[in-house]
């Protein structure tokens, strides 16, 4: 069966083995409005991410552990990185990668 994949998430070149690999399963992003939706399905590399969850958090929920758990050293870290264009709303996403 084909699937019709959406158009890809961007994942900085340092978290794509470990997210290949599941060892990371989160995501921090700073958007205008949602970029992505539960269930969709997202190219990386040879294979994809699927979207389980996505909310919206308050930019004060980002703490060390969480960036840590999206692949980061720390809140600063991950902020150098997530942010993407213009935004201001912080979301929470969850995924899995599947080949």
């Amino acid at each position: 069966m084909l699937r019709a994949f959406e158009q890809a998430v961007l994942f900085t070149r340092k978290l794509r083995e470990s997210i290949k690999q599941g060892d990371i399963t989160t995501s921090i992003r700073i958007w205008k409005r949602p970029r992505v939706k539960v269930g969709n399905h997202y190219k990386l590399d040879e294979g994809h991410v699927v979207v389980t969850s996505i909310r919206e958090i308050a930019f004060d929920d980002i703490s060390d552990q969480l960036a840590r758990e999206s692949g980061f050293l720390n809140k600063l870290d991950l902020l150098k990185t997530a942010q993407h264009g213009e935004g201001f709303s912080v979301y929470f996403v969850r995924f899995y990668y599947e080949k």
